[in-house]
């Protein structure tokens, strides 16, 4: 079916060419007749065929070559788009089509049409990952919870051993809560421009309040706080900024070592609003640095059945939504300190 469109559309191409060119034809020997019957000139057409003969021959090479020439100049590019959409529609997303080709127009066609299966085998790539991400995080914890169950069955378990069964369930049931609701969340966000609900409150008040929701995190580490912050107010959505500290702040802890310092500041830099979160434990590399901000990514392996690695993309999603930025310096073994950097004017975006 798709050789015969192409065939039709050399086909249509072939004869608007030669119509054209025969129209001219008759035409030129319509004004013969006429210039001969007006006695403008002397010869007769009837009697010098010979030229006519010549003329119509001329066009028809004429009418040839321009089909072969211009068809090889717009079909043939036009044809190749369209049989890399056809293996786009099957998807094919390593398909791209030329752009050498010498008229501009089909050349910016080709070179949409290869950002266009770049930006789409970009999406792909990252809905297949994430596919693959949450069924993997999802199956974690459910057949830790089948297993755990189906040990809760043996009839001569201790009583010590029961509790400490139904903890991993209930523990693995929250981690499974915690995951679609930041799934959820994170999906919410990536789909909106710009947050409602904004009202002006104590910044610093919201930070001493996340510290405090944490401190049966913190003190089973006996880490302690070094606080320095002025009173700020800031005008934005609070519940998502609650999620921002939230997150980070956790971290810090997870990262501390027994004992450690967890630093917190806050201050006023060229009309912002900057809050500087550090820590003193086991840092990040530079490759993990560049990562951490991705959907499910953990760069340490060691501390993956404490999250599921969306809690700093929903830290980033919002920041950006703030017109904010956050920056992150870390060295191993010598901490991390994560700055949050957001605008300080009544009507921000969050």
């Amino acid at each position: 079916m798709t050789e015969k469109k192409h065939s039709r559309l050399w086909l249509y191409f072939s004869g608007i060419v030669f119509a054209t060119i025969m129209a001219g034809f008759l035409v030129i020997l319509a004004l013969w007749f006429l210039l001969f019957n007006l006695d403008i000139i002397s010869v007769d057409p009837m009697s010098k065929p010979l030229p006519i003969i010549w003329l119509l021959a001329a066009s028809c090479i004429i009418g040839t070559m321009v089909t072969v020439f211009v068809g090889k100049l717009i079909i043939e590019p036009v044809q190749h788009i369209s049989e890399a959409f056809r293996a786009l529609s099957t998807g094919n997303f390593s398909i791209r089509v030329p752009e050498n080709e010498k008229i501009d127009e089909i050349c910016d066609m080709a070179r949409n049409f290869n950002a266009m299966v770049s930006d789409l085998s970009q999406i792909e790539m990252l809905r297949t990952d994430f596919v693959v991400n949450v069924s993997h995080e999802f199956k974690t914890p459910i057949a830790s919870i089948e297993g755990y169950a189906t040990l809760l069955q043996g009839a001569d378990l201790s009583d010590e051993r029961r509790n400490r069964y139904i903890e991993k369930i209930l523990d693995n049931s929250a981690r499974l809560s915690n995951l679609l609701t930041n799934i959820l969340e994170l999906s919410k966000l990536e789909n909106q421009e710009k947050i409602f609900n904004k009202t002006q409150y104590r910044i610093d008040e919201q930070l001493r309040k996340c510290v405090i929701l944490l401190e049966n995190k913190w003190s089973a580490k006996n880490i302690e706080f070094d606080i320095e912050m002025s009173k700020k107010l800031y005008y934005g959505c609070e519940p998502l900024l609650d999620q921002v500290w939230l997150n980070i702040i956790d971290n810090a802890i997870k990262h501390s070592a027994e004992n450690g310092i967890i630093k917190i500041r806050l201050f006023s830099e060229n009309s912002e609003i900057v809050v500087v979160i550090s820590d003193s434990g086991s840092g990040m590399s530079a490759e993990v640095q560049k990562h951490i901000f991705e959907k499910f990514y953990q760069g340490d392996n060691s501390r993956k059945s404490e999250g599921n690695g969306l809690g700093l993309a929903l830290v980033k999603r919002i920041v950006d939504l703030c017109d904010g930025k956050i920056i992150v310096r870390s060295e191993i073994n010598c901490g991390t300190e994560f700055k949050v950097v957001l605008p300080n004017i009544s009507d921000s975006v969050c």
